[in-house]
C-alpha cells in the first residue's frame, strides 16, 4: 500500500465558503401565462400573462411606486444639498478677504438645514406623482388573473337575452330541444366564461384611481 497523500498546505482553500459558488434566488415572476378567455385577441395566442389575483395586482403596483419614489428621492436629496450649499455660501468677497468667522459657518449650517428641509418637503411631494404618473396607467391595462368574477363587467342586455332563450324556448334562435336549453347554455358559458379582467374594470370608472381601490378594498 502507498503512503496517503500528504495534507493540502492551505485547507482553506478547499473550504466550501471557498469552492462553493453561491446563486442569488431567482426573482419570482410577477404575472404568469393563464388561459386566454373569449373576449382576448386570438393572434395573441391561447395564453396571456396575467397577475395571479386582485391583491398581487395591488402588491405589485405598490412596489413599483415605493421603487420609483425611493430613487426619486435619492436624487432629491442630492439635488436639494447642492441647492442649499449655493444658497447659503457667504459672499464672495468675505471668502476673499478671509474675513470668514466661525458665527459665519454656523448660520450656514442653519441655513442649510432649513434650506435642506423646505427643498426636500416639495421635492418628497413631487415624486410620489412622478411614480403615480409612471405605474398607474401601466397598472390601468394590466390583466389580472380571476375566478367566479365577470357577471358584472359585461353587457346586462345580453345576460338577459341569453336567459330568455333558455327559459323561454327561443326556439328560432337556439333550434335544440323544446327549451333550446343546449345551443343557449353552451352560448352562455362561451360568453360569460372570464378568465381575466383589465386593472381599470376592477376600478369601476375613470374618475377612481388605484389608490381609492386600494382604500376602499381594505
Amino acid at each position: 500500500m502507498g503512503s496517503p497523500p500528504p495534507p493540502p498546505q492551505n485547507p482553506d482553500d478547499y473550504s466550501a465558503a471557498t469552492t462553493l459558488i453561491p446563486f442569488l434566488r431567482p426573482l419570482p415572476l410577477l404575472r404568469g401565462p393563464i388561459k386566454a378567455g373569449p373576449s382576448d385577441d386570438p393572434s395573441s395566442g391561447p395564453y396571456i400573462l396575467a397577475f395571479k389575483n386582485p391583491r398581487a395586482w395591488a402588491a405589485a403596483y405598490e412596489n413599483c411606486k415605493a421603487q420609483i419614489i425611493s430613487q426619486c428621492e435619492s436624487g432629491a436629496r442630492i439635488g436639494c444639498s447642492i441647492s442649499a450649499s449655493s444658497k447659503c455660501k457667504p459672499p464672495w468677497w468675505k471668502s476673499l478677504l478671509g474675513l470668514s468667522s466661525k458665527q459665519d459657518f454656523s448660520e450656514r449650517a442653519k441655513c442649510e438645514e432649513a434650506e435642506m428641509e423646505a427643498c426636500f418637503i416639495v421635492a418628497k411631494e413631487r415624486c410620489g406623482l412622478i411614480a403615480k404618473q409612471k405605474c398607474e396607467p401601466a397598472f390601468r391595462n394590466a390583466r389580472i388573473g380571476v375566478s367566479n368574477l365577470g357577471l358584472e363587467l359585461v353587457d346586462r342586455k345580453d345576460i338577459f337575452r341569453l336567459i330568455s332563450g333558455v327559459c323561454f324556448g327561443d326556439r328560432k334562435r337556439c333550434g335544440v330541444g323544446i327549451w333550446g336549453v343546449d345551443k343557449c347554455w353552451g352560448e352562455i358559458r362561451g360568453k360569460f366564461e372570464v378568465t381575466n379582467v383589465r386593472g381599470r374594470d376592477l376600478l369601476g370608472s375613470d374618475n377612481m384611481n388605484i389608490e381609492d381601490y386600494l382604500r376602499k378594498s381594505s
